[in-house]
């Protein structure tokens, strides 16, 4: 783990390390997100790969992206993490759409209920502890919860699709691999509350 400058310190090193929470949907849910990512694409002609199944989740907070994996934002985050209670809770998403993004890489992401949900209490609730532990530089006030399908160059407009659901039952910190599309679980908790 590592918070080294690269070339003697006087450049910024290149970012490869990103840290996250996340919620991941369970095996038949994953199973549904596939198919529909690959319905969505066939439906308007998207000429991008969908996400591998073992990458779909929901983000709940970006912890930022770094060169090397830093030690203590890892252990700040695992201590305000160890601080949420929360009982498992039913996610819902029917409608896909597209956020608007950089011209080529446009996220095709599947949605759901709006308003104070429990994912919504749940988000806010990790937000306060990484708060106290320090890391409130993350937290941020805007959250749609989604997952994402696919990247592509077009928007998909917003559309109703059949309800895909599944009991959230534990969030998990997430290490990716920036440029790799590799999600290493640093440490899940379970909803027991």
């Amino acid at each position: 783990m590592s918070d080294q400058m690269s070339l003697g310190g006087f450049a910024e090193a290149v970012a490869t390390d990103r840290l996250f929470f996340a919620l991941f949907p369970d095996e038949a849910a994953r199973a549904a997100i596939a198919r529909l990512a690959d319905d969505v694409g066939r439906q308007h002609g998207l000429r991008g790969a969908a996400l591998k199944r073992e990458r779909f989740h929901i983000t709940l907070h970006h912890l930022g992206d770094y060169a090397g994996l830093p030690a203590a934002v890892v252990e700040e985050a695992r201590h305000a993490a160890a601080h949420v209670v929360a009982a498992p809770f039913d996610v819902v998403f029917d409608r896909v759409k597209s956020f608007a993004g950089r011209a080529q890489k446009k996220p095709c992401v599947l949605v759901g209920a709006e308003g104070d949900t429990p994912l919504q209490q749940l988000r806010r609730q990790l937000g306060e502890c990484l708060i106290q532990t320090g890391l409130g530089k993350h937290v941020t006030r805007e959250f749609t919860p989604h997952v994402t399908l696919r990247y592509e160059r077009i928007l998909v407009p917003e559309q109703p699709v059949a309800p895909i659901a599944w009991t959230v039952r534990e969030f998990a910190l997430v290490h990716s691999l920036l440029g790799r599309t590799e999600h290493r679980i640093v440490r899940r908790w379970t909803l027991s509350g």
